[in-house]
Formats: structure tokens, C-alpha cells, sequence
């Protein structure tokens, strides 16, 4: 029987997240959320349980509202990075979660590396 596609993003996520937790040396961990209609970045510590910074196409501010697309993605991807140095991070393991290292994602972790933040 065939796997659904949620099914299959699941996994891939699950093993995604498994492989983060074995190699994670009290980094923190650059989370990306992939809508339809938005896409959001999160800086997260694990081992304190919180997130140290945001961005997302929702915030006014960056012009992009409602955007998903690689240009949108790439100015996400450079205000992580800039928000990260005020939070006082240098580097960060990338957590794409189940979804596929192409297109907007590895647009956003490029900015990101542009931006200054060693992924």
C-alpha cells in the first residue's frame, strides 16, 4: 500500500528531528516552517526550552505579507541571521523539519549563511 504524502513528511521529519537530537551539542536549532501562504523561521534552545528569536512573511514590517516565494524566503532568511547576533548566536543547527532542502528552504539557510550565521 502506498504511504500518503503526509505520511512521508512525517518521516522524513522524524528522522530529520532523531539525527539533530544524536549530533546536537548544545547548538541551537534554526526550525523552518513551510505554508502554502507563509514561511516562518524560528531559533529555538533545546536545552532551556525556548525561542531566542523569530521571522516569519507575516511581520509588516518586512513588506512580504502573505508572500512564499524565493525572494521572500531570502529576506526571512537575513533577518533571522541579523536577529540571531542580538540574541548572541553564532551558530545553529538547520532543522528543515519533513520538508525537502530545495527551492525556498535552501534559499532561507542561504540568506541565513549570508546573514552571518554558521549553519
Amino acid at each position: 500500500m502506498a504511504n500518503s504524502k503526509r505520511t512521508l513528511f512525517i518521516k522524513r521529519r522524524l528522522r530529520v528531528r532523531n539525527k539533530l537530537r544524536r549530533v546536537n551539542a548544545g547548538r541551537m536549532r534554526l526550525s523552518v516552517h513551510r505554508s502554502s501562504k507563509n514561511i516562518s523561521v524560528q531559533l529555538i534552545d533545546d536545552v532551556a526550552g525556548k525561542t531566542l528569536a523569530s521571522a516569519s512573511t507575516l511581520e509588516k514590517d518586512l513588506g512580504v505579507v502573505g508572500k512564499n516565494n524565493i525572494e521572500a524566503a531570502t529576506k526571512v532568511g537575513s533577518l533571522i541571521a541579523e536577529r540571531a547576533k542580538k540574541a548572541g548566536v553564532e551558530e545553529a543547527y538547520f532543522d528543515r523539519g519533513g520538508f525537502l532542502f530545495h527551492g525556498k528552504v535552501k534559499a532561507l539557510a542561504d540568506a541565513a549563511r549570508e546573514g552571518g550565521l554558521k549553519i
